[in-house]
């Protein structure tokens, strides 16, 4: 019966491209088109079938990293993009539809993170190995979107654009006073201190990123400028010119929102300004994947620019600049899959191979989420006052990394 129910299923989902089925019980059905090439996907649990019905954005996940479903050549790719074309283009996919609600309603819940449950969030996937990150990020170890100018671009130029842009939105002055939101592992901070010459207070609650970017800060030339901090942002004090926030609002889930702002007004030095860099989303409201919130980002949410921008109004800051970066991230994490690809059997000396295939599912899914699924990344600038930012974008003209910049680009990143 479950057979036959998946069956239809993806008779009317897939309609574009071409894919075959071979069930445990030995029995192959081919759906979509007359395409040449199809995708051909092997079942070696009977009980898929009702897995995938019942909840497919964390079944097809798990029976990848367990080895109930595999794929001929293993083309994870292929699948992926051959699903989310069909899905990004089905008006009327009912039983995956009634699980995105299911999710939206659920998302409060699920998204209800106060200090103690955040660190738990952040510690599941940012306090793993420290060579994990090594072996596919660039040498500066940016974890977030990176700004291709050029085609030709590498990811280590790519993520010095997107330094420099930060930097020129955030009109910095010799002396500030910055705090970074989220500082991963010291990489903007020590760039906006070497090359802007500010005071910048990093705070993270990862401990892994914690004790690197102090020990990066030790070994630079500018550790007086930086300060990094084990704490949430709600524990924050202090005020500052300048604030950043980059890939970390993500984290936040959508009842903080309006504390997280309130927290951003309250640090805000009156004629400051400041900037959050956030994947989000371009068809509005939605909800997190079962299986990324499972096994990537507990807590998590990528949010729509109106649910951002609305509460935003309830803080009373000005919205002063916003930019959508699309496509950026696909690049940038076609850049991270590639990398990913060509170290795995490195990774597969630090974990095994379900940890290979689960991250493998984690960097596809998520390329091809911002390549068909609308997914995209805001950059939006805030004030307390209106002519905190200059009236025209003129500004913006983001300055190249200077020679300083990139011959630290060569060389690896500190680790114990």
């Amino acid at each position: 019966m479950w057979n036959q129910l998946l069956s239809g299923f993806l008779g009317q989902l897939i309609r574009h491209g071409s894919l075959v089925i071979i069930y445990a019980n030995g029995h192959s059905m081919r759906y979509g088109d007359a395409s040449p090439s199809p995708i051909v996907v092997r079942f070696h649990a009977r009980s898929l079938p009702r897995k995938i019905l019942m909840n497919p954005d964390l079944a097809v996940g798990e029976a990848y990293m367990g080895g109930t479903l595999t794929i001929d050549k293993d083309d994870l790719y292929g699948l992926t993009e051959l699903l989310v074309i069909n899905l990004a283009r089905q008006t009327n996919a009912g039983l995956y539809n009634w699980h995105v609600c299911w999710r939206k309603f659920s998302r409060k819940f699920a998204q209800f993170n106060p200090i103690k449950r955040a660190r738990r969030n952040v510690a599941h996937h940012y306090d793993l190995f420290d060579d994990l990150f090594n072996l596919f990020l660039d040498t500066d170890r940016q974890y977030s979107c990176a700004y291709f100018t050029h085609s030709t671009d590498t990811l280590e130029l790519a993520q010095e654009n997107k330094k420099a842009l930060i930097a020129s939105k955030l009109l910095l002055e010799p002396g500030h006073r910055v705090l970074e939101i989220g500082c991963g592992w010291g990489g903007l901070a020590l760039h906006l201190a070497r090359e802007h010459r500010v005071e910048i207070t990093g705070i993270t609650l990862s401990s892994e990123q914690h004790r690197v970017a102090e020990q990066r800060a030790r070994a630079s030339k500018i550790s007086d400028l930086v300060n990094f901090r084990l704490q949430d942002y709600r524990q924050v004090k202090n005020t500052f010119d300048r604030i950043v926030s980059v890939g970390m609002f993500e984290h936040v889930g959508v009842p903080h929102y309006d504390e997280f702002f309130a927290v951003v007004r309250d640090r805000l030095s009156d004629d400051g300004i400041a900037l959050i860099h956030t994947i989000g989303r371009a068809d509005g409201p939605g909800a997190t994947p079962a299986w990324i919130a499972k096994y990537i980002f507990p807590g998590g949410y990528s949010p729509a620019l109106s649910e951002v921008a609305a509460a935003i109004e309830r803080s009373g800051l000005y919205i002063t600049d916003v930019e959508v970066l699309r496509l950026h991230y696909a690049e940038t994490l076609r850049a991270w899959r590639e990398r990913f690809e060509a170290n795995s059997h490195k990774v597969r000396e630090i974990y095994d191979d379900r940890f290979c295939r689960l991250w493998r599912f984690y960097l596809v899914t998520s390329e091809l989420a911002f390549r068909h699924f609308g997914h995209v990344v805001f950059q939006i600038q805030l004030a307390k006052k209106q002519d905190a930012a200059p009236l025209t974008r003129a500004y913006l003209s983001a300055p190249k990394p200077s020679n300083e910049t990139m011959s630290e680009l060569k060389q690896p990143i500190l680790a114990e």
